[in-house]
């Protein structure tokens, strides 16, 4: 199983780290097989989505903020309430298919751990497995 460390730089962003998740998958020397990716944070997750263009990025937290806003009615003391539900939202794991040693990924999608409650460390697992 290998780690990937991310230092986010502020409160929500979403950070590509699919060239370390490559890296991993080439370090496992597993051809054929499932990668398993897992976030340990409850205030952040994984997702696909594009890498080619920054402004989807920006475009998805604009989308999360709209369905989670800060509100006033929340209890939780720490006031990141919005940063639970959205890290709810993405979840915390995924999974990608190998294929002759690498992730199988559509032709503009990137793997990103979605920060809501930084600037922080966050750690994301990698397990791949053959099959």
């Amino acid at each position: 199983m290998e780690r990937i460390e991310v230092a986010t730089k502020s409160r929500q962003g979403f950070y590509d780290i699919t060239a370390e998740v490559r890296t991993a998958i080439t370090r496992s020397g597993v051809q054929e097989g499932i990668c398993f990716l897992f976030c340990p944070h409850t205030t952040a997750g994984l997702t696909f989505n594009e890498n080619w263009d920054p402004n989807v990025r920006h475009d998805l937290g604009v989308g999360l903020d709209a369905i989670s806003p800060q509100r006033t009615a929340y209890r939780h003391a720490e006031m990141n309430s919005p940063a639970h539900i959205k890290s709810s939202l993405m979840g915390a794991s995924q999974f990608l298919l190998v294929e002759k040693g690498r992730p199988v990924l559509g032709s503009w999608q990137g793997v990103y751990l979605a920060e809501f409650d930084g600037p922080r460390r966050r750690t994301v697992w990698v397990k791949v497995v053959a099959g």
